[in-house]
């Protein structure tokens, strides 16, 4: 008898019972879980088992920045994989070398060394153990409208809800005043914030304090784009009393924003920079943490109590390399700077249309449209935390329509791979659009 050596492709359905059969789902109620089956993707473009396509309006996890499918980058992955595929940290190999060389080119100021991680919360908890270390000091200043990964450290830095179910978290995490509060169309003046965030570092004490953490664009709560004078302000506080400034640009980065990096847009270099998502694009897992030359130099004559087995692993680096390639060989960072006020002019037009837009953001391909019941006084359409049946029905027309993108709370994500045309991004509004009819009928 002849032995079986190709499987048949699976149904939707086959995948998605076996999946919830064997297999445990992160942030989720398992009972009530009803995820879409992919077979494969391309570009924009995610497709089912059956061949029903999907528009990725928020390149996954904000992180396909290069878009699916690049054969150039697969062909790199390959190519590594075919010649080296694992050596432990403590080695050194040419593409390790190449990437941390392309990276010092492209960060901004001094930041020339990084520590690769697997991903971004890696990255996080690394910068969280390089700020203690290098300042000899404990506390951690971090905001509520935050969300810096789900390890441990990472975790109890995270300012939302997500955090509270895995408390006690790490010692020494306090929190600041947020730029934007829940429930306020427009963010808090620059001095306010500044001056409460001066308060909390007198009242700590500075000379506790290790490092101020912060996205430089907060992500998943509301794709918040800090006002100008902020992030300088930032900046010489920590250079006034002597903490580090570190910057979260795991969402941000990457051209996310029109830039290489997020701060690239404020002139502002932070001691410590995370990374990951479009470091490859989310081809495989990679995360880093950058750091300034004269903090990479205090360790090198001092032990860095930190490591990871898959620290450095190859065939990740060759992901991020050959992506950072496409980057610049097809311009996406430039074609997300271009794409910005197109997508302005998109939110613009259905804030005009629409009753129930009552505000939205973007930066380059980084947007976000938030949703009210009221404009005067500013209602969202959803309380604190949680959801309403009109928001309920948008992600449900989402999905009828083929469209696939965040829709938490009261708001509307639109982050698609950098890789957009213009004729695509009229397609995703096009269904929001039609969607927003539902919002609508909340308003009163």
């Amino acid at each position: 008898m002849a032995i079986e050596t190709t499987s048949s492709q699976m149904t939707s359905e086959e995948i998605v019972a076996l999946s919830r059969a064997h297999t445990f789902f992160s942030w989720s109620i398992q009972g009530q879980l009803d995820p879409i089956a992919i077979d494969r993707a391309e570009g924009v473009y995610l497709y089912t088992p059956e061949g029903r396509r999907i528009l990725d309006f928020n390149s996954q996890l904000m992180s396909v920045n290069a878009g699916h499918g690049d054969r150039r980058i697969v062909d790199a992955i390959t190519e590594q994989a075919t010649k080296l595929q694992y050596v432990q940290p403590a080695f050194a190999t040419e593409v390790r070398a190449r990437l941390g060389e392309k990276l010092a080119e492209i960060m901004p100021g001094d930041l020339d060394k990084v520590f690769f991680t697997l991903g971004g919360a890696e990255a996080i908890e690394n910068a969280i153990k390089l700020a203690r270390h290098y300042t000899g000091r404990h506390k951690l200043l971090a905001r509520y409208r935050s969300y810096h990964g789900a390890t441990h450290g990472a975790m109890t830095l995270t300012g939302d809800y997500r955090r509270w179910a895995n408390e006690p978290g790490i010692v020494g995490v306090v929190r600041y005043p947020d730029t934007h509060r829940w429930g306020e169309k427009e963010p808090r003046p620059v001095d306010e914030s500044l001056a409460g965030l001066e308060y909390v570092i007198q009242a700590e004490g500075p000379q506790t304090i290790a490092a101020i953490f912060l996205e430089t664009i907060v992500g998943t709560n509301g794709i918040l784009i800090p006002p100008d004078g902020y992030l300088k302000g930032v900046r010489e506080l920590c250079d006034r009393y002597g903490i580090l400034m570190v910057c979260d640009e795991v969402m941000a980065g990457f051209g996310r924003t029109g830039r290489w990096f997020a701060v690239d847009h404020w002139d502002v270099v932070p001691d410590l920079m995370t990374m990951a998502k479009g470091l490859t694009s989310s081809y495989l897992p990679l995360g880093a943490v950058a750091m300034r030359h004269h903090i990479a130099e205090a360790f090198e004559t001092k032990m860095y109590y930190g490591g990871l087995t898959y620290s450095s692993h190859p065939v990740s680096l060759a992901a991020a390399l050959a992506t950072i390639r496409v980057y610049e060989e097809d311009d996406l960072i430039g074609n997300a700077a271009r794409l910005g006020p197109v997508m302005k002019a998109h939110h613009e037009r259905l804030a005009a249309k629409h009753p129930s837009v009552g505000a939205h953001r973007n930066l380059g391909l980084f947007g976000i449209i938030d949703l009210v019941k009221s404009h005067d006084p500013w209602t969202p359409l959803t309380p604190w935390n949680g959801t309403s049946d009109e928001m309920k029905a948008i992600a449900k027309f989402f999905r009828d329509n083929g469209l696939y993108t965040f829709a938490p709370n009261n708001s509307i994500h639109t982050n698609p791979p950098l890789c957009i045309t213009e004729e695509q991004l009229a397609e995703g509004f096009e269904i929001i659009d039609r969607a927003l009819d539902i919002a609508d009928q909340a308003v009163v």
